[in-house]
């Protein structure tokens, strides 16, 4: 497995497993094959109601703590003025719970909403003390990554935002790249969207190596340097989604899936008036 090096010198596996929409009863199943297929990264968050499943998981697969990455995420703090602070390393503490281990690889604000400056400097804390290997943030548009480097101590180490074939965000690569910060990618397949699975170019291009369409995204997105965290209950295609390391694909194949980016996400926008007070109104432990 390639590693990435964080800002930090943190080691980072360039390709792990999410579990993002796994219900929480398939969840422990899921992570547990996802280990047996080879996976050593994983990614849950507090707001996906699974982080004691993929704990569970964890204990029953015997694997040293060591050779795991794990990363979960901070939900956007509803704490009164004052100790958005307190409420941050309250919820830390409660992931840690929910998982059984004594350190998180890579605690990420998971929104770029509310007091984040507070939940930054709590993190910085937990950082420091070790408890949190590295820290970094999640959704982030260049304006507010850059505010949030500019004016704390700690760079984040990743910002995990969507990115895949048709939002491939090569500016906010380029500007993470010069500040320090590593893309992760979340949603690489798009959820399926825009016929992803069944894009000519994708396929074509997959038909070339004898890989699945799946597969080129994935090795188009970690030959870019991108880390990717791809989601499935299905052992074969865990299986698959980790043998991308096996093939290149040429400067004329990646200018060809440079061609499909809308520039637009498949989603939604974080910075929509409308979404920002949806989110805003969620409440998670």
């Amino acid at each position: 497995m390639q590693n990435v090096t964080l800002n930090n010198g943190v080691q980072m596996p360039i390709l792990g497993f999410g579990v993002y929409q796994i219900p929480d009863v398939e969840t422990q199943a899921a992570v547990e094959a996802a280990l047996a297929a080879g996976y050593r990264h994983l990614d849950t968050a507090a707001s996906y109601g699974n982080e004691e499943a993929v704990g569970a998981a964890i204990k029953a697969s015997g694997i040293a703590r060591a050779d795991l990455f794990v990363t979960t995420k901070l939900w956007i703090q509803h704490a009164p003025a004052g100790s958005v602070e307190e409420d941050t390393r309250r919820s830390f503490g409660e992931s840690l719970r929910r998982l059984g281990l004594d350190y998180i690889d890579l605690y990420l604000i998971h929104q770029p909403l509310g007091d984040y400056y507070s939940e930054w400097r709590a993190m910085q804390k937990l950082n420091q003390d070790g408890l949190a290997r590295a820290i970094g943030v999640s959704n982030f548009h260049p304006d507010r990554l850059v505010d949030l480097i500019d004016h704390n101590e700690v760079a984040p180490a990743v910002n995990q935002i969507e990115t895949h074939p048709f939002h491939q965000r090569a500016a906010d690569q380029a500007l993470m790249v010069e500040r320090g910060v590593q893309i992760e990618s979340w949603g690489p397949f798009a959820e399926g969207k825009n016929g992803l699975f069944t894009n000519p170019i994708l396929s074509a291009i997959g038909g070339a190596h004898g890989k699945s369409v799946a597969q080129v995204v994935l090795r188009w997105l970690t030959q870019r340097g991108v880390v990717v965290i791809p989601k499935s209950v299905r052992p074969d295609r865990m299986a698959q989604n980790l043998d991308v390391f096996d093939f290149t694909l040429s400067d004329g194949e990646m200018a060809r899936i440079a061609t499909l980016d809308t520039g637009v996400s498949q989603f939604f926008d974080h910075r929509d008036p409308a979404m920002v007070s949806w989110l805003g109104g969620r409440r998670y432990s």
